[in-house]
This record gives structure tokens, sequence and C-alpha cells, in this order.
């Protein structure tokens, strides 16, 4: 399952399609496009064999995923038979797992009664929801299935993504909205009206994704590594809000590089709390003029990573000091090394610093290198 590529502005949309354009004769110039809502929940990935639900898995690394099969089972709208399918050897229909915004609430206040820890956001509850190990507590969880793909079986007879989604409307499936777009500003008006109306749909979003309309130009426009070429995510604006910078401490990396974090007064950022921020390095640090105490600005970067974005200078207290550089390891107290004209510090102390043992342990059972 791959993941998709961005565009956070008209100029990145109107390139979006004109780089779809420029992989396409004169006569397929100009395709249509179908939109629908960025649902922000867990995608999976749903088989039956002859109508019959047999499997869901998570994207996982988009090779390997979860098997979720049992805890999927008792989402309430998800059907586990279908008949118009039955001729069918193989149907799988991808999707996205979330958790409406008054189930969500309903779940957080029952955790604060019973003195249980309350989940951050709708997408986090659905994603821990989903991977219990008791399917009892998923069937309990209020979770919800939006089916946004085909990717086996679809009928021969059906051409295009509108009239896919469609089709497993028909076979009992919920689905986003969605609307058939023919231009970049047919597409920018239906994301200006999902913005409009965000606040009153039942359940989150974080943008509107576009897909090139033909199934058969689909396929011809084919896929990069990690995402395909016809279709991307249109992201709404990252979220700003103010608070205050209490501290700032400084943590130590599998390299040695010393990476200073920003304790935040806890925050609500895009539908999560966010109470540490990334400073990045000590360059940064000094380019921002960041210091303890600040009132700051700080956004969800690609709606992800909390970052500060300005320092109200005019806030500041009269106490404040500018930040310096630890002279030893916090970890291991071994001498910190600053090259000139560089913005990374490095413990000098190797693996006998032991947070660099840690992270060397930690990145040697990682996916990406032993996947212990």
């Amino acid at each position: 399952m791959l993941s998709l590529g961005n565009v956070f502005d008209y100029d990145d949309l109107h390139n979006f399609m004109r780089r779809v354009n420029e992989r396409l004769s004169d006569a397929q110039q100009n395709p249509e496009y179908e939109m629908e809502m960025k649902l922000d929940g867990l995608a999976v990935s749903l088989k039956y064999e002859y109508g019959h639900y047999v499997q869901a898995v998570t994207r996982g690394d988009g090779q390997t995923g979860e098997d979720i099969t049992q805890n999927a089972k008792t989402i309430r709208n998800l059907p586990l038979w279908l008949a118009e399918a039955k001729d069918i050897a193989l149907l799988e229909v991808r999707g996205e797992v979330l958790m409406p915004k008054a189930g969500f609430e309903r779940l957080n206040r029952l955790a604060e009664e019973n003195g249980d820890k309350t989940f951050a956001n709708p997408r986090n509850a659905a994603a821990g929801s989903l991977r219990q190990l008791d399917p009892a507590i998923a069937a309990s969880r209020p979770l919800a299935f939006y089916g946004y793909s085909v990717n086996q079986g679809l009928p021969e007879t059906i051409e295009t993504q509108s009239a896919a989604l469609a089709w497993i409307k028909q076979l009992g499936f919920t689905i986003s909205a969605v609307e058939v777009v023919a231009n970049p500003r047919a597409a920018q008006a239906y994301y200006e009206s999902i913005i409009e109306t965000r606040a009153e749909l039942p359940f989150e979003i974080d943008g509107t994704v576009i897909k090139v309309n033909s199934l058969a130009l689909q396929q011809q426009l084919g896929f990069l590594s990690r995402e395909p070429r016809w279709a991307t995510a249109y992201k709404f604006p990252a979220e700003t809000v103010m608070t205050r910078l209490k501290d700032i401490e400084w943590q130590v990396g599998r390299t040695g590089q010393i990476t200073p974090v920003g304790k935040l007064e806890p925050v609500k950022v895009g539908g999560f709390t966010v109470s540490n921020v990334t400073l990045h390095n000590f360059g940064e640090i000094q380019r921002l003029d960041v210091r303890a105490g600040d009132i700051v600005s700080v956004h969800r970067a690609g709606d992800v990573i909390p970052k500060v974005t300005r320092v109200w200078q005019d806030q500041r207290p009269d106490d404040s000091k500018p930040v310096e550089l630890p002279s030893t390891c916090p970890v291991c107290d071994s001498p910190v090394i600053l090259p000139e004209d560089e913005a990374l510090a490095r413990c000098s102390g190797g693996l006998f610093c032991p947070a660099q043992q840690q992270e060397a342990l930690i990145h040697f059972v990682s996916r990406r290198a032993m996947d212990i």
C-alpha cells in the first residue's frame, strides 16, 4: 500500500496537473479528476472471497502490515457478506478506519469517569482500537470504515474511480462525498468548500484527495517508488497556536548528535495535544533566538511534526537569558564538539555514552535495520 504525495496551495495543485499532462498524449490532455475528503484514520485493506470477508490488514510499512482481521470484523458498518460480489474470486477494497467525533468524545468521557488514560485524538483512538489483542475491546469502540478504492476484483465494465466508488457503495460500503472536476479552478473550489464545512463534519479530515478519474489513465501514468503519479493529497493549511516554551532539554542521538527539545505548556494543535517540540539543532536556536520562558507560535509541519515558527520577543520575560550549548554531554559528561561554521553539536563519547549505546541498539533492531 503506497502513500500519497502532498500539495499545499493552488500553485502546487496546478503543477501536479501539469505533470500529469506531460505524461499524456495530446488526445488525453486535461483529464477529469475525482476528488474526495482525506479522512484522518488508519488505512486498511479488506479481502473478500466469493463475497465472504476473509482478511483485514493495516498499511504497516507499505509492504508488511498487521493482521487485524478479527478486530475489523467488529466494525459496525463493515459488511461481512457481499451478495452482489458472490461470483468474484477475490475482491480487495481499501479504505480508512476512523472514529467519528461524537464517539471519540463519549469514549474519552467514559475513560475519565473510570480514571483511565484518555486518547489525544480520534486517529490515535481508532489505531489503538484496531491493534488491541482482544476483539471485544475493538467491538466496544465506535469505529467506522470508509472505502476509497478497489485494488482487485473490479468488474471490467467500470472505467472510472468515481464509478468504482459508486459500485462499492452499492455493495454495502460507506464512502465519503465524491466530486468529479475538470480543471484546477474547479478542484480549488471543491477544496475551499470542504474547508468551509470541515467543522460540521462528523469525522476529522486533514485535506482532500485528488485522483485522475480514468482507471486506464491511472495505469498508464503509473507509480513512483512510494506514491502514485495520478493522485495526490491537497492538505489543509497547518494550524498555528501560541503557547509558552517552559524549558529546553538536550537529547543525545545514535551518532552522538545533541538535539535541543522544547518543553511546552501543553496545547492542542490540529487535534493533537503537543507538549514537546523539536528545535533541530543549536544553529536553529540561534536563528530563532528562542529562550526558555518565551511565548512561541507552534504548528504541526505537514500536519505531523510540531515546529516553532515564531518567537514573540515583545512578550519575553525580563530575566530571560540566551540558550548556551552544554559543554559536556548531559548523559556521559564527555566533551561536546561543535565544529566551526556548523550547527550540529555532538557528544564525543561514542559508544562509551549510554545514550548512544541505547540509540544504537534501538536502530539495530528497527525495521530499517535487522527488523526484529
